[in-house]
This record gives structure tokens, sequence and C-alpha cells, in this order.
């Protein structure tokens, strides 16, 4: 079971009226991304390859099959051979030298060790495209117990470490050290607990939050900013950087406790100053399963907010304004599913507002794709969850993946590519199939090809690079999960 099917089903168990919706999840809900016929296999990749060729992509390292253990090595060595094990729902940073780095998730550890809640931080350097192993185990856990160690709070150290979970937020802050948010642990409930990483030391420091899952969260004034407040705990949710450092947090869904009555979807929107250490409640909805407050297409107002919902993508754009697509709707529909959108938001940090930019307020809707590499007013990508989002240099916002629906209404995993400009307000279809499930094409490791594709995937994690390029990791789909990491030169 994906982490994303554990995600829903944390709060299936104590929502009775949404079951059949979340019985349609857990076992449709990541048909899809099979594997290559190409001969590839193995752990890390044990080329440098080439620049990929523009809009073409290159599959780096990895394995073409599904369910790959890590390959290890050494912790704190870097190796060609090393791979870390198939997985979806991880974290994912881009350090100040423009280094990649990896958290957790759900997936694959050390050989012969199963599958389960993972801790490991790896780093994959990307001029010499090659992963290290930095830190946690190679073991995963089980629903049993966890592996977090939160030493004092505000205090780093060497034996500190988040511990095993999944659907975790992340952000990299003006100094280089990367941050985490809450998700869900090994030993079940959702997290809001903040952690901060130093790339330097190698240390982990607890900032803030609670080590205990399923604690409720402080909102405290709309607006003003305390050293109280705090969001409640979540997975799925999305997370943006704005132009002045700021970190920002929307959504995703929260479970049931002993202290949480009823869990469900969340439409709160909170910035973190990492200066201040405070949190500020900015908009939506302390309480779960909001419907969407959409206005007139195209115009802000403080009245506006996107509906509640668990993964959705987003993007900060060359102005530093925050945009959201997408997502699970946290309102049942009674169509036998948890109804999956597709309507596109922008936020300005300045204002504090919401526009409702495109796509549609009803949820479900099928893709529609138009000619390839031809924008249109008209194309529109499908309703879906758990894809991946890049920010090109020209400001442009892109699209892979998720599981939802294809030009046909099907639902599944989708391996489509989508191009938004942000000033013509027009999507461009820009590679891969407009239908759903379909397998990866990877070619020969190292070789851009305009055949080559990742193949259909929901949950994977992305980055972009000093020279702009497209990265993508792992995710999973009908055959399991995937460990293979690919580069796209926009």
């Amino acid at each position: 079971m994906t982490s994303r099917e554990g995600s829903v089903f944390s709060w299936c168990a104590i929502l009775p009226f949404t079951f059949m919706a979340c019985a349609f999840l857990l076992t449709s809900g990541c048909g899809g991304g099979g594997s290559s016929a190409s001969s590839g296999t193995g752990g890390g990749g044990g080329t440098n390859p080439p620049p990929s060729t523009a809009k073409e992509w290159t599959w780096v390292s990895g394995s073409s099959t599904a369910n790959q253990p890590g390959v290890y090595g050494t912790k704190g060595v870097a190796s060609a051979s090393n791979a870390p094990g198939s997985r979806s729902d991880a974290v994912a940073w881009t350090d100040s030298s423009g280094n990649f780095w990896l958290y957790g998730g759900y997936g694959y550890g050390a050989p012969n060790t199963g599958e389960g809640g993972l801790d490991d931080l790896w780093e994959f350097d990307t001029t010499i495209k090659q992963w290290t192993w930095m830190n946690g185990s190679g073991v995963p856990f089980s629903s049993m117990f966890g592996s977090a160690a939160y030493g004092t709070e505000g205090i780093a150290s060497a034996t500190n470490t988040p511990g095993a979970r999944d659907s975790a937020v992340s952000w990299t802050d003006s100094s280089g050290n990367l941050w985490l948010f809450g998700g869900l642990p090994a030993n079940g409930g959702d997290l809001n607990d903040l952690w901060e990483f130093s790339p330097a030391t190698k240390q982990w420091t607890w900032e803030g939050g609670y080590p205990d899952p399923g604690v409720p969260g402080v909102y405290g004034t709309q607006g003003v900013a305390s050293a109280s407040n705090i969001p409640g705990p979540r997975g799925g949710a999305i997370a943006w950087t704005d132009s002045s450092g700021n970190f920002w947090l929307f959504g995703g869904s929260e479970g049931a406790s002993v202290l949480i009555t009823q869990g469900g979807f969340l439409n709160d929107l909170w910035k973190f100053n990492p200066a201040t250490k405070q949190w500020t409640w900015v908009s939506g909805s302390s309480a779960t399963d909001q419907p969407g407050v959409y206005g007139t297409l195209g115009v802000a107002s403080a009245g506006n907010v996107p509906g509640s919902r668990e993964g959705a993508v987003s993007w900060t754009d060359s102005n530093g304004n925050l945009w959201l697509f997408g997502g699970l709707e946290g309102v049942f529909s009674g169509s036998g599913r948890v109804p999956a959108l597709n309507d596109l938001w922008e936020f300005n940090p300045s204002t504090n507002e919401w526009s409702w930019v495109g796509e549609s307020s009803a949820a479900n809707q099928p893709g529609n794709y138009g000619a390839k590499g031809v924008a249109s007013a008209s194309n529109a990508p499908g309703a879906r969850s758990g894809a991946v989002s890049w920010t090109d240099s020209s400001g442009n916002l892109w699209l892979y993946g998720g599981v939802g629906l294809d030009s046909t209404g099907t639902y599944g995993d989708l391996s489509d590519l989508w191009e938004f400009n942000t000033s013509t307000k027009q999507w461009t279809w820009g590679g891969g199939s407009n239908t759903a499930n379909q397998p990866g094409v990877y070619g020969t490791m190292g070789s851009p090809a305009a055949s080559n594709v990742p193949g259909a995937r929901d949950s994977a994690v992305s980055w972009t690079d000093k020279n702009g390029n497209f990265w993508l990791f792992g995710g999973s789909g009908s055959v399991g999960f995937f460990n293979d990491l690919w580069s796209y030169q926009p």
C-alpha cells in the first residue's frame, strides 16, 4: 500500500460515510506506472550522462524495474553503485550548492528488509551524478514502532532524527538548511513537528510542534504571528517558499486521534518566518472539509479560498506568487471515490489574496489535451493528485503525472507533461501520454531520446538544478514503487 493510500486510509477508518471512496482509492488509486522493456536494471547510475537535449528525458540512475531495495554503500561516501530504494511520498530539497536531498517516504530500504516507513537521508551530487547515504537507517519501520529521536527542542544533535515518515513537506532556507514538517509516521497518526537539517554539520534540530501524533494545532488570531501558533497534524499538504524567504503551508489531511475527534481534509494557509520561528495563520478555515470560495475567474478577493484538499501541487513563480493545482477534494460527493480536482489558483503574498485562475470548480474533470506542443485556452490537465511540479527560468509552471483522469475520463496513474504560461494563462501538453496507466520507455541509461518517458506514476519527488533542468525520482504505480531518477531539459 502506498503512503498516499495510507494517508487516505488514516481518515477513512474514522469517517464511515466515505468508506466507498476510500475503497476505490485503496484498490485503484495507484494504477499505472509500468516497467520498461529496456534491459537496464541495477541500483546506481554508472555513467556521467551528457546534458539532456531540450524537450527530452534522460534516465540517469536507478532501476527500470519496480520494488527495488536500496544500495546504501558506506554512510557519507558517494558511489556510482549507490541508489535509494524504491519509494513514494518522500520529501526533497535542493541545497545552496545545487545538490539534491531525499528523505524518507514509504517503500524499500536495504535488501531483504521488506517495505515500510523510511527514515534514510540521501544526497545526490549533480556534478558527479552519484548518490550518498548521509543519515538514518536502511531498515524500513513497520506500524508497530518508529525511529524518531527528538532530543531537546532547538538543540542540534548527531543523535536526533525525525524518524520514519511519509507525506511530509519541505523547504530550503536562505542559508541552505533543509526544513521538514509533519507527515505520517511509521507508528501511525499524523504529525505537526518541525525539523531543521544543516548540511554543514549533518545534524537535525527539532524546532517545534509535538513528538506525539494527533495533537491539535494552535491557530491563534488570523493574520497575527505568535510563538504559540502551530499548524495541526497532517499529511499530503503542499508548501512554497516566497521571495522574502518565508515558508508557506497549505491543506493536507488529518486523521482522527484521541484529541481530534474527527479527521478530514484541510484548507488552512500558514506562513512561517524562519528568522523569528513563528507561524501565522493567514487564510482558510480551522475546520475540516470546507468547500472552496471561487469568486470571479481571474479576480483576486479577500473572500476567495481553495477548498479543502490533499495531494495538490505547488509552484512559486518568478514574481514570488504562489500557485496551486488540483488535489483530492475534502467534500465527499457520493461518486464512489474521493473527488479529484483540476482547479488552478494563484496567491499573492503581498495582498494575502487568492485568485481562481483557471480550469473547473467541479470535481472529476477529464483532461483536454489538444495538440501536443500547441498552447490553447481550451487545454487543461485532468483532475489529479500526487503530481510533481517545476518552475522554469521563464517563470512558466510545469506539471507531470499523478493519479487522476485522462482524456477519456479513465481514472489511473498518468504520465503526461504539461506547461502553463503565467502570462497567457494557457496550458500546453508537452509530452507523455493522454491515456492513463502507460509504462515507461527508458532507452539507454545516460542517453536522452525523444521517445523516453518516465511512465505513469504518482507521489514522486522533483528538483530543479542550477542549469534549469528538471529532475524526477521514484513514486508509485500499479506495479509497485520506483527508484528511477530522470532529468529533463525544458
